[in-house]
Order: C-alpha cells, then structure tokens, then sequence
C-alpha cells in the first residue's frame, strides 16, 4: 500500500514512526486521505514504544467522523522518505539518469502537493469555523531526585508560543524516588506542534532529561 510496508507489522508500524519523527501528518501540514490511508491501514494504535505514530494515531482519532472530509484521495499511495536505490558499479550513465528521474517525479509530487495544501487553506479561509484545539498531558522526567522540580516548572512555565495556555501541574512519582512533573496545556492545532513545545522544554537540559505525551485530547 505504502513504501511503509506491511503496517500489520512491526518492522512497518516502526518505519512510519520514524518517518513521523519530525512531521505532524503523512503529507503536508494538514490531515489529508493519505493520514486516513494509513490510518486504517494500521487498524489499532500503535504501542507505546512508537511513539510519534502513537501521537500521530491519536490525533487523527480524534477527528471521528470528520475524517471523511479530508482533503486528497483515499487510497492513493503515499510517498514516504526512504534510501535512493545503490548505484550501479558498472554504469556512471544509468546512475545519472535515475537519479534525474527521481528529481523530477519529486518535483512534481511537490508541486501537486503544495497545490492541494494552497486549495485546502483557501477553503477554510473562506468558511471560518471553530478553531480546533487539543488538551495535552505532558510528563517531563529529571535527571535525578536532586532536581529541584520547582525550578523545573518555572522554566517549563516560561514557554511562550502563540495558541499555547499552561494549566495545571502535579508532581507524580516516577521510580527511585524521583519525581516526574505533569503538567497540561491547552494548544491550537494550527498553531502549535506538540514535537516543537516538547523540543523546547528539553533544551532545559539542567532539568530535563525528557518528555513523554501522557495524553492527547481533542477539546
């Protein structure tokens, strides 16, 4: 179905987590058919240990019925990073007409795709409707049991983004004595990615050794 393989599997459901790693859906910077494609190709969310496709499979639940609505094609293939083919040993020409080849296919795939990004966003200019917003539960894990978790949340709390609301925090036992901090926020979907908020609160690298999604709401 995809260059993701067989999504029944692990080695699959692995290959679209990593591909997830630094995006928030499969093509684009909105849910399209393609997330739907994949969506239904996995049939039940990933565990815990994929995360970025745990993350990604929440979300597009979250959606329900809406889902239909997407933009694109249901069931067209979806093109997803992988390695260019090893050249051949014995011919430099072959090996320059297909990487030429792949350009071009690549080109065009982007320009498709950022023509149905622009149709998209115009239709939703046009039609205002309610801005979609989720409720995140975020754990941020110490180093250790000397980490001084209230300096910790202040810096957490210092994290200023346009469609990001702090709420409220506890302070949960995680192993050995130590502490973890949760905390919720409130985000705009089309305003704030959940990878780019938790990327900002590890580079409190004095505090924090790292960040997990304990939920993900819709609200």
């Amino acid at each position: 179905m995809t260059n993701f393989g067989n999504l029944k599997s692990e080695s699959g459901v692995k290959a679209l987590n990593d591909y997830l790693g630094d995006k928030s859906y499969v093509e684009g910077f909105a849910p399209s058919q393609a997330d739907v494609t994949i969506y239904e190709g996995l049939g039940s969310a990933p565990s815990a240990k994929f995360s970025h496709a745990l993350r990604w499979y929440s979300h597009i639940s979250s959606f329900g019925g809406e889902k239909s609505k997407f933009p694109g094609q249901k069931g067209a293939p979806v093109k997803a990073s992988a390695p260019a083919p090893p050249p051949a040993a014995d011919d430099d020409d072959d090996d320059v007409d297909l990487f030429g080849s792949d350009s071009e296919d690549d080109a065009e795939a982007d320009r498709v795709r950022e023509e149905r990004l622009a149709a998209y966003a115009a239709k939703k200019a046009a039609k205002p409707g309610p801005i979609a917003k989720s409720q995140v539960l975020l754990d941020c894990k110490p180093w250790d049991d000397e980490t001084d978790m209230k300096a910790m949340e202040d810096a957490v709390r210092t994290i200023s983004m346009d469609g990001l609301v702090w709420g409220a925090s506890k302070l949960a036992p995680l192993a050995f004595g130590i502490m973890k901090l949760s905390i919720l926020c409130t985000v705009e979907d089309a305003k704030v990615s959940i990878d780019d908020l938790s990327e900002k609160i590890q580079e409190f690298e004095d505090f924090v050794q790292s960040v997990d999604v304990a939920a993900f709401n819709k609200v």
